[in-house]
């Protein structure tokens, strides 16, 4: 089965409010068009590859498919400027709905959300504070839709099939190498869920959780930095991980990097690496990615406030069942992993699906 496929748009540009579509740069009020208008506020920039592209394309998805008029607004990597960003960008009357993502902008959105209750505002992967606690979300955010991932799943599926892949030497080049990397970008509950799945799912596939590697890139730019990414990537290999799994978006970029010069692999994350990397070395070396489809839930969530059935006031939690995370099974990952581990792979993901595995979390 294949879970689903995130196209990849590199953009650049910080500060920078960009028009999608053709719907303009006019920020004085109502779409001349009539269509609904979302704005895309990424505490970062677009080109990642990974998290935040496919945020874009569901976004993409949406204006081609549904109607709406996209615009994004890049903050990028200095935090100093994301605050007074989303102020900007919430007192500009340019949108009907602003979406943000990332646990970083949740008490941004709770505060400003009751500042413009006639606007509507989509948080994914991590909820606002409805209970209109620590000074945000005065109204309980009754505006705002939150979306979360069940992340641990997909981490899960991530170290099963890391040790059956060591286990059984199926990787060329790495036949005498037992351990595996997970490299995230700062200590926090969210990618905390990703290591403690993929430990989950490395120990029910046989694996000794003391062959997994575990470090993080910290700093100031935890997701925005592939030379400490590369750094730390490289070290993992040197200690004689067979594979590397990035959870750190751009930062993830280095480990591919890494990956080509030390002749090992990696697992991608949240899009379909394998496709959207430029690099045909560094795509070769992507056994598959464990995908976070982020931009789906965004579509989801367009299509559904079109029909008015969009919770506002509530999160929603989606995991494997909702296919909202899974692996990527294309003609790629048949060729680096043999018949017998994707079939065990396939029957661990239909276990955690049907609810007779429960995987634990860090959240």
């Amino acid at each position: 089965m294949r879970y689903g496929r995130s196209a990849a748009v590199v953009a650049t540009g910080m500060l920078v409010l960009t028009a999608c579509g053709g719907s303009g740069g006019d920020d004085s009020g109502a779409s001349s068009s009539g269509k609904p208008r979302i704005k895309l506020v990424l505490n970062g920039g677009l080109g990642d590859k990974s998290f935040f592209d496919s945020a874009y394309a569901g976004l993409q998805k949406a204006e081609k498919d549904l109607g709406y008029e996209l615009k994004v607004v890049e903050l990028g990597s200095d935090r100093t400027k994301w605050e007074p960003g989303f102020e900007d960008a919430a007192s500009a009357d340019d949108y009907d709905i602003l979406a943000a993502g990332t646990f970083d902008v949740t008490d941004y959105i709770g505060k400003l959300a009751p500042e413009f209750p006639d606007k509507k505002f989509w948080v994914f992967d991590a909820p606002v504070d409805y209970s209109g606690k620590n000074g945000a979300c005065s109204n309980k955010c009754e505006n705002v839709y939150s979306v979360t991932f069940k992340q641990n799943e997909g981490g899960y599926l991530a170290g099963f099939l890391a040790e059956k892949l060591v286990a059984a030497k199926a990787l060329k080049g790495t036949e005498s190498l037992k351990k595996v990397g997970v490299m995230g970008g700062v200590k926090i509950p969210l990618i905390e869920d990703f290591v403690v799945g993929f430990k989950s799912g490395f120990q029910a596939a046989g694996g000794k959780n003391s062959d997994v590697l575990v470090q993080y890139v910290g700093g100031d730019k935890p997701f925005g930095d592939p030379a400490k990414g590369k750094e730390i990537s490289t070290a993992m290999y040197g200690q004689g991980a067979a594979l590397v799994w990035p959870v750190a978006g751009l930062s993830g970029l280095g480990t591919f990097e890494s990956a080509v010069g030390a002749q090992r692999y990696a697992f991608g994350v949240d899009s379909d690496q394998y496709q959207t990397l430029a690099d045909q070395a560094q795509k070769d070396i992507v056994v598959t990615s464990i995908l976070k489809n982020v931009g789906n839930a965004l579509y989801e969530a367009a299509q559904n406030d079109q029909k008015g059935s969009l919770k506002y006031g509530s999160v929603s939690t989606v995991g494997l069942a909702e296919d909202a995370v899974g692996y990527v099974n294309d003609d790629h990952f048949k060729e680096l992993v043999p018949e017998k581990i994707r079939t065990e792979v396939q029957e661990a993901a239909d276990e955690v699906k049907s609810g007779s595995v429960t995987v634990p979390s860090a959240l």
